[in-house]
């Protein structure tokens, strides 16, 4: 019988790889700025490649793409009579994804994502929220995911709403808040005490997702871990973000001066990525710390998840692949190759 993400984690971690918004617009198929997941329905068979090379490099979850696929994102490009359609369909091409690889045991997860209506001077937008969140888990339910992820939300009120709305429904859920700059919460909370209170209120995994690289992110999990006792979530984007901009929504790239508006934010971070090297190095530093639903955000490519993979001592499908210098016919040590173009590369 399959054990379900606690007892997963439990026994050590579990990879999960995100950032399908990011993908799917270097692909050509998706708006940035809107970031609507459209291309659940216009292109259900590019995103279940990307599920396929996800799992073929190792990720533990199918996360169906529903992140930004909710009312108010299609309201802004008046497509909201596509909801529902969106949102099944997202959930079925990850189910499907799961079912071609039977010999792994792999989870399927719904996710919400905050919902940038939320307003703590409005009670109104409350109640919107939870409605929002409500028909999107009952969706997730009825589609049988293993458990639901409610991730990239700034506010504690707003992270609390999406996990009640989790466990009314009696899914695993894992609450992970995002943090722009410094170590607080928009509502004030500093990221321990937030976790702490979404733990008290019935979380089963708590922790950081987005905004920030690996080592701004590692930063803030150090306490996290220290202040809570249920399971601790990480996943940063692979970016190289810094403690003078501690979250890509607001980087510069100083070795640029032609981006518009000077924000490299979100269509010119290509010269701060991460190599797949540094999120091995994260995922093994959250290992050693018990931090063990390990994962990578919006900026994600199969590389990273097979490095991180590598990294936790596992050999995915694609580790078939996996880089062998020794052959390379310059930089290689195999007998087969020509000295007059080894000893070239040498010269540089």
């Amino acid at each position: 019988m399959s054990k379900n993400l606690i007892s997963r984690l439990n026994e050590g971690p579990v990879l999960c790889a995100e950032g399908y918004l990011f993908a799917m617009e270097r692909r050509g198929y998706l708006q940035a700025g809107a970031f609507v997941p459209e291309v659940v329905l216009e292109h259900p068979e590019v995103v279940s490649q990307l599920h396929r090379e996800f799992i073929r490099a190792g990720s533990d979850v199918v996360q169906a793409f529903t992140y930004y696929g909710h009312r108010e994102k299609l309201k802004i490009i008046g497509k909201e009579h596509l909801l529902e359609s969106l949102q099944k369909n997202a959930l079925k091409i990850a189910k499907d994804a799961r079912n071609e690889f039977k010999d792994l045991d792999l989870l399927v997860c719904g996710d919400v994502a905050n919902t940038n209506i939320y307003d703590p001077g409005d009670k109104k937008t409350n109640i919107e929220c939870q409605k929002m969140f409500e028909e999107q888990v009952a969706w997730a339910k009825e589609a049988g995911v293993d458990f639901i992820v409610a991730e990239t939300i700034t506010w504690l009120e707003e992270a609390k709403i999406a996990l009640k709305a989790i466990k009314d429904v009696g899914l695993i859920a894992v609450s992970n808040l995002s943090i722009k700059k410094g170590d607080k919460t928009r509502d004030g909370y500093t990221s321990e005490d937030a976790c702490k209170i979404l733990e008290d209120n019935g979380a089963d995994v708590v922790g950081l997702n987005c905004f920030r690289g690996p080592k701004m992110t590692m930063k803030l999990l150090n306490k996290i871990r220290e202040k809570v006792s249920c399971h601790v979530a990480g996943l940063p984007v692979p970016y190289r973000t810094t403690e003078k901009e501690p979250g890509f929504l607001n980087q510069t790239d100083p070795g640029c001066d032609c981006i518009p508006g000077g924000n490299a934010f979100p269509v010119a971070l290509d010269n701060l990525y991460c190599n797949r090297f540094e999120m091995a190095e994260f995922a093994k530093e959250c290992a050693t710390k018990k931090i063990n639903f390990i994962g990578i955000c919006c900026g994600a490519s199969p590389h990273h998840v097979r490095e991180m993979a590598v990294a936790l001592g596992r050999k995915p499908i694609s580790y078939k692949y996996y880089p062998d210098m020794s052959k390379h016919y310059v930089h290689g040590t195999h007998k087969t190759l020509k000295r007059i173009y080894t000893d070239h590369a040498k010269e540089y």
